[in-house]
């Protein structure tokens, strides 16, 4: 059976696209809304996203823990974000090679409002679908990666809505 290589979902949140994409576009804020994002480091300057920006991101999940590094390949205010996942590593993402994508488009809608649409790409495009469908069950206790990233995608976006109504502000990264 061929792999599902990419999901996505969407929220209407009540502020503007700049203000999400300001939430959103800040890794080392987005361990409050993903539920296995831990937070992240930005290496070297930090600043407002950019193409090009590197970051190392924390992520558990049960009791695995590893680190990703990534590089940001869309930073277009209020309208998307991007990243690419290209190294992976317990301690540190030594293991290099295409990982994922991740993508978060940003939209008004009437009454003042954005709709927020989180979409995970499997970039592991080379690896043969048996290899594929055995790691992902063992990684995830059964699943497919598509359909684990689906919960994924849809308890970040449900926390992301509540905490931008709630008017709560990012932690400090």
């Amino acid at each position: 059976m061929p792999r599902t290589m990419s999901v996505s979902d969407h929220i209407v949140i009540r502020t503007d696209p700049a203000s999400v994409y300001e939430r959103l576009s800040d890794p080392t804020a987005m361990g409050r809304w993903s539920p296995e994002n831990q937070g992240a480091t930005v290496l070297g300057e930090r600043r407002g996203a950019y193409v090009g920006m590197v970051f190392e991101g924390r992520n558990k999940r049960g009791p695995f823990t590893w680190v990703t590094r990534c590089t940001v390949v869309a930073a277009d205010p209020g309208e998307r974000f991007a990243f690419r996942v290209h190294a992976i590593g317990v301690r540190r993402p030594r293991l290099r090679g295409p990982i994922a994508t991740w993508e978060y488009r940003f939209e008004a809608v009437d009454g003042g409002a954005t709709r927020v649409t989180e979409t995970w790409t499997d970039d592991r495009s080379a690896w043969p679908d048996p290899v594929a469908h055995a790691f992902d069950r063992l990684a995830t206790r059964g699943r497919t990666f598509a359909d684990f990233q689906r919960g994924n995608i849809r308890t970040t976006l449900k926390r992301l809505k509540q905490a931008m109504e709630a008017g709560q502000e990012p932690a400090a990264g």
